[in-house]
This record gives structure tokens, C-alpha cells and sequence, in this order.
């Protein structure tokens, strides 16, 4: 027996075969997997808290997810009513109002009954579980002001309440046309909810309705104006990394809480009174009659009835002295059609020079003023403007009758105006602001001096600058003209 030939034949019989590279990565990995799980659970003092942190992101429904939109829209539906009936009805706040009248504190004030915390607490008790919430101590020192017995007003304290229940009501009003349900309105779910709000608002009860679509239009803009912070007003290159991050995230939205925190509502819904002063309508942006006015300009600068205002028809807004460089801004940075302007991007202008105190009105006038798009404004830029008003005080000879600059022309005749050094208004300009870089004057800077009104007023309106230049000598003739008034 061949003892050698027989150990070789074994041992060729044990032999595995041999594995393909892929198996031996395969076996690598299965064996990497199972000894780092082993090491990672055993060792001492291990943690695994993160397998019960909570899921916090859910997307949302796919377009063609039909079952969960669905789904979606019928649970915040179910929420929305729980939350309304949490909420104190009419007849709860009636015994509200009983259970503090009952329970007032001596002496009052005037005519003002007053409650002490130990009665206040006594009406939280027996008010029901839903005013429970509003009777806490925060609350109750909240109210607290300079009473000698430490007691807080009943009828500021039941306002509280009753604004507190006006908010959640209007929340969830909001809500309901918050399709998304993130906490935003876009433009055509506001527009949504005021169309459908026109007809419980008795001031209201006018309009004809072929002009509902104006006139929600004119009311949805003033919210995106000041509240959306990436409003499409202004046609900004992608380049601006504000647009890229509003193109990447969405734009075209605002908070229903910023709704909620702004007076806006509480203008439109004061529409609500039918006994409403003229004056109040006047002043108030959501009336029929300022709608109607704003609406009518409009019309009446189309003078070739094409729906859109052309540049030239624009320079006769309000007194028809906006300078013609600033109205070429206007045309350059807003968005327009063919260079014509449609009556949203109307609606931005007027908002803007019309509250030119408020810093969303300053941000649309500051970006038209940086001519060179540094985000802020030097010596070259307000020179820029300047020249151009020097240019049209020189020349309100050849300006046609019965215009607006030829009344200034008047004046300036009348108080003998002298010429009008650029060195002087831009030290003025700098002195009014005092901006943190004494040679740039950024949009905070402007803001924060309170006189971005005057100082855009200078550079944009010749009356605003004539106004201004003339200040002095106008205040002047008023007291002239009230002494007159004195004597007879």
C-alpha cells in the first residue's frame, strides 16, 4: 500500500473550493456586520435612548397619493372642529361675564367694577373646565396695574377673554383654507378666505360683484406686501441668494400667525360695524370706498384702456412729480409685461409710497435707489438722483400748463428759490440718518433713523423735495396765515 498516494487522495477530498472574489467580499462584510453589532451592544454603559426618540417628520402626500390627501385633509378637518369646540360659545361667555359681575370686589373705581385674586379664583372654579386656562396667576399679574387692594379690572379682564377666543376662532378659521397644513397661506388661499368673508361684512354690501376679483386682489396684496418677506414685487436676478433660497423653499406664502399678530385683520374685519365713520372708511385700506380709489386711478392712468400702465402713464400718478429716474427703476427692477405694468405691481407701488414710514415700504424704495445693486447707498447713488432733480427745476419752463411740477414751479417763484447744492442735501442726507458707515447708508441705517420717509421723499418727488428745501419758509407762511385767521 502506497501510503503516500493515500494521504494525498484525503487530503485533496477535504479540500474546500474555491470561492469567487465576490463571496469573499460578501463573507468580509457578513462578518464586519456581526462583530461591530456585538461590540456596539455590548459594551459597558452602552445607550440605545436613540431607538425611542419619536418620529418628527412625515412628508407630505405625493399629488397622485389620492387615499392619504384624503386621509390628511379629513384629520385636520376632525382636529380643526375639536379645537372649535374647546373654544367658549356665546352663552358660556354670558355666564362668564355673570359669575365676575357676581363675584366684584368693593370698592369700585368710578364706574368700574374690580375683582381681587381670592374672588378671582373663586369664578375659575365654578366658570367650567373650558375658562380654566384663563385663570392663572400669570394672568390675573398680568393684568395687575396700580389698584391700592391688588384687584385687576373686570371688563379688561373679560376683554382678555374675549380676545383670546377671537384669535383661536380666527386660527382656525385661517386653518381651514391652509391646504398644506404647515401654518402658511399662499396667495390664492387668502384670496379664498376674503372672497368668501366679502359677504358677512355689511360695509361690503355694495360692491357690485363683478368687482369682487379687484377688490380681493387689492386686499390680499397689502398682507403679502408686509408680511411676505420674499414677496415677488421686485424682479431680482436668481444670482440673489434670497431668491435661490426662496426658489429652493417656496415664496408666495405668509404665517397665520403673522396674519394674526398684524392689525390687518382687525381692519378688514371693522367692516363688520355697520354704524362705521366716513372717516374710518377712508383711512381704512379694506373699504369699499379706498378700494373704489385705488381701483379708479388705476383706470384713470390707462389712458389707452389696455388693462397695464406704460412709464408715461405712470408719471401722472398722484401729483405727477416722481422723477423720471426713479420711474425708470420702477420699470427695471419690478415685475412687468412687455414693460407695462398690471395692477398688482400697481398695488406694491401705491403700498410703498403711501406708507413710507413702514420698513416694507423702505425695503421696496431702497432696492430701486441702489442702482448699483450693493445693498446700500454712497455718495454716487444719491448724486445719481440729485442731478436728475436739478435737471427738472431747470427745466419747468418747457413742462406743460396745469401739471403738478408747474405748481412748484409757482412756488419757487413766489419764495425766490436759490440754487441748491448737491454737497449740502447729502450731508443733510447723512446727518438725518447718521448711518453706521459714514460713507454708505444701508436699508437698517434708513430704517432705523426714522426719516426714510423725508430722505426717499427727496430723492424720488420733486415736491417732496421742494417741500423740503422750502421747509422752513412754509412753516413760516402757516403762521403767517394763522395770525391772519387770529385777527379777524
Amino acid at each position: 500500500m502506497d501510503w503516500k498516494r493515500t494521504l494525498r487522495g484525503r487530503l485533496a477530498a477535504r479540500r474546500a473550493p474555491k470561492k469567487s472574489e465576490q463571496e469573499l467580499k460578501d463573507e468580509e462584510m457578513e462578518l464586519f456586520t456581526k462583530y461591530y453589532v456585538e461590540w456596539k451592544g455590548g459594551r459597558k454603559g452602552g445607550s440605545i435612548s436613540y431607538m425611542n426618540i419619536p418620529r418628527f417628520y412625515y412628508r407630505l402626500p405625493a399629488e397622485d397619493e389620492v387615499l392619504l390627501q384624503k386621509l390628511r385633509e379629513e384629520s385636520r378637518a376632525v382636529f380643526l372642529q375639536r379645537k372649535s369646540r374647546e373654544l367658549l360659545d356665546n352663552e358660556e361667555l354670558q355666564n362668564l361675564w355673570f359669575l365676575l359681575d357676581k363675584h366684584q370686589t368693593s370698592p369700585m373705581i368710578g364706574e368700574e367694577a374690580m375683582i381681587n385674586y381670592e374672588n378671582f379664583l373663586k369664578v375659575g372654579e365654578k366658570a367650567g373646565p373650558k375658562c380654566k386656562q384663563f385663570f392663572t396667576a400669570k394672568i390675573f399679574a398680568k393684568l395687575l396695574h396700580n389698584d391700592p387692594y391688588g384687584r385687576i379690572s373686570i371688563m379688561q379682564f373679560f376683554n382678555y377673554v374675549m380676545r383670546k377666543v377671537w384669535l383661536h376662532q380666527t386660527r382656525i378659521g385661517l386653518s381651514l383654507y391652509d391646504v398644506a397644513g404647515q401654518g402658511y397661506l399662499r396667495e390664492s388661499d387668502l384670496e379664498n378666505y376674503i372672497l368668501e368673508l366679502i359677504p358677512t361684512l355689511p360695509q361690503l354690501d355694495g360692491l357690485e360683484k363683478s368687482f369682487y376679483s379687484f377688490y380681493v386682489c387689492t386686499a390680499v396684496r397689502k398682507f403679502f406686501f408686509f408680511l411676505d418677506p420674499l414677496r415677488t414685487d421686485l424682479a431680482v436676478p436668481l444670482k440673489d441668494v434670497r431668491v435661490v433660497w426662496a426658489v429652493a423653499f417656496g415664496r408666495g406664502k405668509i404665517k397665520i400667525q403673522d396674519i394674526l399678530a398684524c392689525s390687518f385683520l382687525d381692519d378688514l374685519l371693522e367692516l363688520r360695524d355697520e354704524e362705521l365713520s366716513k372717516e374710518s372708511q377712508e383711512t381704512n385700506w379694506f373699504s369699499a370706498p379706498s378700494a373704489l380709489r385705488v381701483y379708479g386711478q388705476y383706470l384713470n392712468l390707462d389712458k389707452d384702456h389696455n388693462g397695464m400702465l406704460s412709464k408715461e402713464e405712470l408719471s401722472r400718478y398722484g401729483t405727477g412729480t416722481l422723477t423720471n429716474i426713479f420711474l425708470d427703476r420702477v420699470f427695471q427692477e419690478c415685475l412687468t409685461y412687455d414693460g407695462e405694468m398690471d395692477y398688482k405691481t400697481y398695488l406694491d407701488f401705491v403700498l410703498a409710497l403711501e406708507n413710507r414710514k413702514e420698513p416694507a415700504a423702505l425695503q421696496y424704495i431702497f432696492k430701486l435707489l441702489d442702482i448699483e445693486n450693493k445693498g446700500y447707498l454712497n455718495v454716487f447713488s444719491l448724486n445719481y438722483f440729485f442731478r436728475l432733480l436739478l435737471i427738472l427745476t431747470q427745466d419747468l419752463q418747457s413742462l406743460p400748463p396745469n401739471c403738478g411740477l408747474c405748481a412748484i414751479q409757482e412756488q419757487m417763484k413766489i419764495h425766490g428759490q436759490e440754487p441748491v447744492s448737491f454737497q449740502d442735501v447729502k450731508d443733510e442726507i447723512f446727518d438725518m440718518v447718521k448711518p453706521k458707515d459714514p460713507y454708505k447708508i444701508s436699508l437698517q441705517d434708513l430704517i432705523n433713523s426714522s426719516q426714510g420717509d423725508t430722505v426717499t421723499s427727496i430723492l424720488i418727488d420733486l415736491n417732496g423735495f421742494w417741500t423740503y428745501e422750502n421747509r422752513e419758509v412754509l412753516v413760516a407762511s402757516d403762521n403767517d396765515n394763522t395770525g391772519d385767521v387770529d385777527d379777524t
